[in-house]
């Protein structure tokens, strides 16, 4: 038994042996005699101890030589949120390669991003994962290949491009390796026939319509009441249909143009699984995208394992059985967070939505549906605190709304803050703290709470709006 994972194998073994579904996403067992890697509820045979290798990364187990099991399917579980609350070296690397860095600027983006060498972050990352950042770009472009090939009947070559493949040879020989089989022969029947026994329409132009995974239970109830009790009106439109089913509709800010996204929440919604559809001016976007839409529906969150820590405490825990599943929504916008955290200070609710419509309405870019984008970071920075005024805000908010601006615009990454010494980064300072003594004190009480820990994996508001908090100079 070969153990590649900080669970230790008695429990591992365990674990696959009583088939037990919480540990699903977080441990893949390798069968060495069979040379495929399953989850640990597969429903086939238990392979004996001695041939199971066990990994907390799927990428982990196509590097070390396995193919994914085409009964449990490992490759359609939802990601794990472990690397999300973590601000290491391995956790930022990963959630650049979720959110496609690789894919743009290659592994030498990626090690610029994190600030340190390529042979660095690939040593880090095969120390902690398994894989390097090559494997485990190929294993997430694989995954989002397979969801296409099983939800919708886009062209191979449509498939290969979205999911981020340079070429349809590179597609071809990637899913090979990673499945065992050509793409062709993955999609379990023919295109009319699927398209017609499950009522998926081909797509037209580029309209999508996927399922994307979670680990049950996933209370829809409470994600969709937080969004739609916080929607800003030409930002956000939110729907209550006959059927009782719930939908969220919005723009998303993508490089090939606006992504119109759609999240529907139906009474009947099958288990594991939220539908979305989207409206892509590119193919090329829908990873990324998608990656947004996991992060704000909090779909990589492990319900058994924070339901589990919770109940600990004696009171929450009749809280936690009353609610299961219970998620925290983030955001599609780092930027567009921070700048909802400064606008609902000291204020209600219905002020906050209200200042930002008008926020919106003035600086959005209109788009498709009558919507319209979040404005950007140099957008708002160029208008100038005079201007901001003009929507209803006092001197004070406006001046901390554009030094936020500023800030981001001149290169504040939206993300926890750490200090530029072991960050490698660049920090603000106010003119009153001193040049080396960056400012932190924090923005003042919210009355409308627009984050929390969790949400925030790709932007803390306070982080940045603390540095706001005083004109300062950008070092």
């Amino acid at each position: 038994m070969t153990l590649s994972s900080p669970v230790d194998a008695e429990t591992a073994y365990r674990a696959i042996s009583s088939r037990d579904p919480r540990y699903d996403g977080r441990l893949y067992v390798g069968v060495v005699s069979t040379g495929i890697y399953c989850r640990p509820s597969c429903p086939a045979r238990t392979p004996r101890p001695e041939n199971c290798t066990y990994f907390t990364a799927a990428a982990a187990a196509v590097a070390a030589g396995f193919r994914a099991c085409r009964r449990c399917r490992p490759d359609a579980l939802p990601g794990s949120r472990d690397w999300d609350v973590r601000s290491d070296l391995a956790a930022r690397a990963l959630r650049g390669i979720a959110d496609g860095l690789v894919d743009t600027a290659g592994v030498r983006g990626l090690a610029d991003a994190v600030h340190v060498s390529e042979r660095h972050l690939h040593r880090v990352l095969v120390e902690q994962v398994g894989a390097s950042p090559v494997q485990l770009a190929r294993t997430r472009r694989s995954q989002l290949a397979r969801m296409l090939l099983d939800q919708t009947s886009l062209g191979m070559a449509d498939i290969a491009f979205a999911a981020g493949f340079s070429s349809v040879r590179q597609f071809n020989e990637v899913m090979r390796e990673q499945f065992g089989a050509a793409p062709s022969t993955l999609r379990r029947t023919p295109r009319e026939a699927r398209v017609e026994a499950e009522g998926r329409v081909p797509p037209t132009g580029a309209t999508v319509t996927l399922r994307l995974r979670c680990t049950e239970p996933f209370d829809a109830d409470s994600w969709w009441g937080h969004v739609a009790h916080r929607a800003v009106p030409g930002l956000e439109v939110t729907v209550v249909g006959d059927d009782f089913s719930r939908s969220v509709r919005r723009l998303v800010r993508a490089p090939g143009g606006p992504v119109e996204v759609e999240v529907t929440l139906a009474a009947d919604r099958a288990p594991g699984a939220v539908p979305v559809r989207l409206t892509l001016t590119s193919l090329g976007d829908l990873a990324p995208t998608v990656a947004r839409l996991r992060r704000w529906l909090d779909l990589d969150a492990d319900p058994h394992a924070i339901d589990e820590a919770l109940r600990t405490d004696v009171l929450l825990a009749p809280l936690v059985d009353s609610r299961p599943g219970l998620r925290v929504a983030g955001t599609v916008d780092p930027f567009e967070l921070a700048v909802k955290a400064v606008l609902g200070q000291q204020v209600s609710t219905v002020g906050a939505l209200t200042l930002a419509a008008r926020l919106v309405a003035a600086w959005g870019e209109p788009g498709l549906g009558g919507l319209a984008l979040f404005p950007t970071a140099e957008q708002l920075a160029g208008v100038g605190p005079d201007a901001l005024r003009t929507i209803g805000l006092t001197g004070a908010r406006a001046s901390a709304l554009h030094h936020v601006a500023t800030a981001v615009a001149d290169g504040l990454p939206c993300a926890r803050r750490r200090t530029a010494r072991r960050s490698g980064r660049r920090s603000w300072h106010s003119p009153a703290s001193g040049r080396g003594r960056p400012t932190t004190s924090p923005c003042a009480p919210s009355a409308t709470p627009t984050c929390s820990p969790r949400a925030t994996s790709c932007c803390d508001g306070r982080s940045v709006s603390s540095a706001a908090g005083t004109p300062g100079r950008w070092t």
